[in-house]
């Protein structure tokens, strides 16, 4: 067990990049990770097993440095995976004749509905995010880092999640407005392989939004 503990510690170093140093954990889950995104942006059916490992290595790692709501949002994408890979799973089912799920979009009410929804959750979301170690201090006996950043960016990822998991090319205008944010915030939190992660998702975000965009045009 300690051997396991220290192994998935975020102080055992893989390797060093211009004078920072990544952990074993913050490198595997980058790549389990990384690949779950490409093989969404294919509307592959893998990418939900792929990501099981990626949020798991990254919800270890994420409590270590004290970024709880980026912690929750690993559990959350955790169960997300499980019922996403159940949904593309079904619609394949349905649709014989194409290995690969359709694509749909909202309409405008439904965006609307959506964006006062993300406001009014990030809100709520910030104020217990800032009080948790006050509230659940034998859990998280520091206090969060950036809290309002962390728990917005977080929130708006569950909206992400939800909407890929319906198949709406919105989810990707979602993922690249968290990518953006992500890549400072985890470069100032000194986790920076997690920081050209998020980088490279920001490009994989925004050829997923084309590479959908035509497919839905196409089926159209």
């Amino acid at each position: 067990m300690n051997e396991l503990l220290q192994l998935l510690s975020v102080d055992n170093i893989f390797f060093t990049v211009i004078g920072y140093p990544i952990s074993y954990i913050e490198f595997v889950g980058t790549i389990f990770t990384l690949a779950s995104v490409v093989l969404v942006a294919k509307r592959n059916i893998l990418t939900w097993p792929v990501s099981l490992v990626g949020v798991v290595l990254f919800g270890i790692l994420f409590y270590q440095i004290n970024l709880y709501a980026d912690l929750f949002e690993q559990i959350y994408y955790f169960i997300t995976s499980i019922w996403g890979w159940y949904m593309w799973k079904a619609t394949k089912d349905i649709n014989k004749k194409d290995k690969k799920v359709e694509i749909r979009k909202n309409s405008a009410k439904e965006n609307g509905y959506w964006l006062l929804g993300i406001a009014v959750t990030s809100v709520i979301a910030s104020i217990a995010l800032a009080n948790i170690h006050i509230l659940l201090p034998q859990f998280f006996p520091e206090p969060a880092s950036l809290p309002t950043l962390d728990a917005t960016t977080t929130v708006v990822s569950f909206a992400a999640t939800i909407l890929m998991m319906k198949r709406k090319l919105e989810s990707w205008i979602l993922w690249v407005c968290v990518d953006v944010v992500a890549i400072g915030l985890y470069w100032y939190k000194e986790v920076p392989f997690i920081a050209l992660l998020y980088l490279i998702f920001l490009v994989i975000a925004t050829l997923g939004f084309f590479n959908w965009r035509a497919v839905m045009r196409e089926q159209k």
